[in-house]
């Protein structure tokens, strides 16, 4: 059992492809996807979200609504920061292309109009009933900023302990890249990065086990060709919705989130981890979000966890199982009539 936590872009891209990959498998029982801005704005993501539920056929899973805005960072604050500290290089839904859009406005998407809506519960409500639904059950998946599980953990003091596990994509320790978003700060990751304060609440609370797909891993994936071209040709609407809303030029090629779903379903893809104690910065100055670690022997007297940080991948085998689960039929799939 899974709740997918996710700042939702779309159409296509990492963060659709990482739900796909959940949808197609038939060990995995979805029970909801919660949605948090991040990459994009709340509104559109949720759009998004249910459009490509309704093409795949699993318009059975309820799509929740989170956090429009981080716990304390705001856009005005981060715009008057950089004249400070330097520019960031990724901003996500504060990016340039989208920072005036507002949270709710959805635009014309190209898949075509919505027919269901989203859920009426709100996305930390939905979660904290879950893990008592389900104890220990649970498996609380988190690709995007953090704030709607740091919600659910300050609605609930039980929420952590209660879900299975945390499997987060966020993070960053020493990746070995040359790209612009890395060079001069190797401690920078967008999800701590966008709000900081809901990382360091969820990092600290009582998890049974975090397992941290960081940029580290990330950097050592690539979608195109191999996964590209092993989807060519079939059937499967997955399939099919993947090649024709991915993003041209392909100019990123990480598969991000799709990794860190990869390895929480088959763990031997993670061919080395470092153990970990984990936080966020949260003083506002130039570092503000970026990643915390210590050793066993040097970590602070504060309620830290072992985190379970991935460091490298089989690249060929994660590649195989995205082929193999995004051209297979979609589990329980029931396409709804045009």
């Amino acid at each position: 059992m899974v709740i997918a936590d996710q700042d939702a872009s779309g159409p296509g891209g990492s963060d659709m492809t990482s739900l796909l990959v959940l949808l197609q498998s038939p060990q995995v029982n979805l029970l909801g996807i919660t949605v948090v801005t991040g990459d994009a704005w709340l509104g559109p993501e949720v759009a998004y979200t249910l459009r490509m539920l309704e093409i795949v056929g699993r318009t059975d899973i309820k799509v929740y609504p989170g956090a429009a805005f981080p716990l304390v960072r705001t856009q005005q604050w981060t715009q008057a920061a950089e004249t400070l500290y330097g520019k960031q290089v990724y901003k996500g839904a504060w990016g340039e292309r989208t920072a005036k859009d507002g949270y709710s406005l959805v635009p014309l998407m190209p898949e075509g109009a919505l027919v269901t809506r989203a859920a009426d519960e709100d996305a930390a409500h939905f979660m904290v009933r879950m893990v008592h639904q389900y104890p220990h059950k649970v498996t609380i998946y988190a690709a995007g900023p953090l704030t709607n599980v740091a919600l659910a953990i300050r609605i609930d003091p039980q929420f952590a302990e209660l879900a299975q596990e945390l499997v987060i994509m966020g993070g960053s320790i020493v990746p070995q890249t040359n790209v612009g978003e890395w060079i001069n700060n190797p401690r920078h990751e967008f999800n701590f990065w966008f709000d900081p304060e809901a990382a360091s609440i969820t990092l600290q609370a009582k998890w049974a086990r975090i397992t941290d797909t960081t940029i580290d891993a990330s950097l050592k994936t690539r979608l195109a060709p191999e996964v590209l071209d092993g989807l060519v040709g079939s059937k499967s609407t997955a399939a099919q919705y993947v090649l024709q809303y991915q993003r041209k030029p392909i100019t990123i090629n990480y598969l991000w989130d799709e990794l860190a779903v990869a390895a929480w379903l088959d763990p031997s893809i993670i061919t080395a981890e470092r153990v970990v104690y984990m936080d966020v910065d949260i003083d506002h100055g130039p570092v503000y979000g970026d990643t915390l670690t210590w050793s066993e022997e040097a970590k602070p007297a504060l309620p830290l966890n072992r985190v379970h940080a991935q460091m490298d991948v089989d690249l060929p085998k994660l590649q195989q199982l995205l082929i193999h689960l995004l051209t297979s039929p979609t589990p329980g799939a029931h396409i709804l009539a045009p």
